[in-house]
């Protein structure tokens, strides 16, 4: 069997495409997700889809998959017109999409899970030993080491994603999406799940890949196409791919005119250094250093760490390794009310479920850090707390009717401002935030960056997590890019490396390492 990637190269003069998307729009709450979005797919090729976090890739997937409902668009299979309204269709049509969560009943077996909605049946009875017959068949091709009757549970993360694509062959799938599927696999079960891909390639079967990770692209796409912000930008053969151009058609936006902060020259004395720190999982040694008004973001793909790394310095998980210092002293951090009585403040990433209190008054949201604090023998100190709460709305521009109304009530950019004043009330000298301005509207955007910088004038040192390029390199005096749980690469301060967009994915996606082969 051949892995010529280019021996498979589809020529688009003479094969007719297996699926075709045209004109696909897809809104939610009036937000467009994808905007006259067109794909198109030939049998026996890997077709990566790449763009940034947000740039609608699993959305058009979806939309294939029968998840979703395009607005407008249509889809073709071999130049025929269908309507996918849902899975069951998609997969009538031989579409097949393999999530990066998978979806398996573990205390089924292999072949109960590949019949699971379509098994066979003699008469009123199921027909097991021709499913195990016809299981042992399709595994048989995959190379598979296991079997049949083998408990799913009992399988390794690669071998549950042989039974998916099993299920897919078995359905005679003509076309297979999947998604980050090397994110739980080690480099040996990563190699296995290309040899198989490759195979799946050479047998005409048309493969989505979508990854973040460009050493996969270089070595398993005859074309990658690229969405940028709902938008599609554009496709290239596997002749025309360099790390450069494709990280440019990844990052192409502009940088937005809101962005006040002016990065330091003379940075402050170090106020927090953590050394080694590690949850052993998802977070290996980690070492880093923030200064006294320095804004540092954090960037990365999406698993690459970033999260964790700040949940682990806030106390929020436990760690397995490592150590924190908050000016020169070591901290024992073991809970995040250890951090906020050391001046450690966290804006998580999702400010609903894990930062407000969204049926409590917006009064009570800001001074639920310092209740204790304001109290005068164990009784609230309310007069205390309304001057706190008054001077925050007015200082953070936090439009509400009054004090009393419910966090629930709020806008997003209200609700994110509300979560910031709590934070700012403990007076911290480290603020780590987490995607801080996640689903918020521009206005909202512009005044979260002025008090992220107001706040880094003050001397407070600032971790700043996002996942928006423009707004890493808008707002940060240094960055550092996390990929696979490690720290890669640094970028401004004294290193000499300038911080863009391109160098930022450039580390992320590793393409520093692909162009250095």
């Amino acid at each position: 069997m051949t892995t010529d990637i280019q021996a498979s190269i589809p020529n688009p003069s003479t094969a007719t495409p297996v699926l075709e998307m045209r004109g696909i729009k897809k809104t939610f709450h009036g937000v467009p997700a994808l905007q006259n979005v067109n794909l198109t797919i030939y049998p026996g090729e890997v077709h990566a889809l790449m763009g940034e976090n947000g740039a609608g890739k699993s959305t058009l997937m979806k939309i294939l998959a029968g998840a979703y409902i395009a607005d407008e668009g249509e889809i073709l299979i071999n130049g025929q017109t269908i309507r996918i309204t849902n899975p069951a269709e998609a997969r009538q049509a031989g579409i097949t999409l393999i999530y990066q969560e998978l979806n398996v009943a573990p205390n089924l077996t292999v072949a109960e899970n590949m019949f699971m909605g379509s098994e066979l049946s003699r008469g009123q009875l199921l027909d097991r030993e021709g499913m195990y017959r016809e299981a042992e068949r399709v595994l048989k091709i995959l190379g598979a080491n296991f079997a049949p009757e083998d408990i799913v549970s009992s399988l390794a993360i690669a071998e549950q994603q042989q039974v998916e694509i099993a299920r897919a062959l078995k359905d005679k799938s003509r076309i297979l999406v999947m998604d980050e599927p090397t994110a739980a696999l080690s480099d040996r079960e990563t190699e296995r799940l290309f040899e198989v891909i490759r195979q799946l390639r050479n047998d005409g079967i048309a493969i989505i890949y979508i990854s973040h990770r460009m050493e996969e692209v270089y070595a398993l796409a005859n074309r990658v196409s690229v969405l940028r912000d709902g938008q599609y930008i554009g496709s290239l053969t596997r002749d025309q791919l360099s790390p450069d151009r494709l990280v440019q058609m990844m990052v192409g936006r502009q940088m937005q005119d809101f962005y006040e902060h002016q990065r330091q020259t003379q940075p402050g004395a170090f106020v927090l250094e953590v050394r080694n720190l590690s949850d052993g999982r998802k977070v290996q040694a980690t070492n880093l250093e923030l200064r006294a008004g320095e804004i540092v973001g954090l960037a990365g793909l999406v698993g690459a760490g970033r999260t964790e790394l700040s949940r682990l310095i806030f106390g929020a998980d436990p760690k397995a390794s490592g150590e924190v210092f908050l000016n020169g002293k070591k901290l024992d951090i073991r809970s995040p009310g250890d951090a906020i009585a050391a001046g450690i403040g966290y804006v998580p990433e999702d400010r609903k479920d894990q930062g407000l209190f969204l049926e409590m008054s917006a009064r009570k949201n800001i001074a639920l850090n310092t209740l204790e604090e304001d109290a005068k023998v164990g009784v609230i100190n309310w007069k205390t707390i309304n001057r706190i709460a008054t001077t925050a709305v007015e200082n953070f521009n936090i439009r509400l009717a009054n004090l009393e109304i419910r966090a629930v009530d709020l806008s997003g950019g209200n609700q994110q401002k509300l979560l910031l004043a709590r934070w700012l009330a403990i007076k911290p000298r480290v603020l780590l935030l987490d995607e801080p301005t996640r689903g918020v509207d521009i206005g909202a955007k512009s005044e979260i960056y002025r008090i992220i910088s107001d706040l880094a004038a003050q001397g407070v040192a600032i971790l700043m997590v996002s996942s928006e390029l423009p707004e890493v390199v808008g707002l940060s005096d240094r960055v550092l890019v996390m990929r696979e749980g490690q720290l890669v690469g640094e970028l401004g301060g004294s290193t000499g490396r300038e911080i863009t967009q391109e160098n930022i994915m450039a580390y992320a996606t590793g393409a520093w390492e692909v162009a250095a082969l």
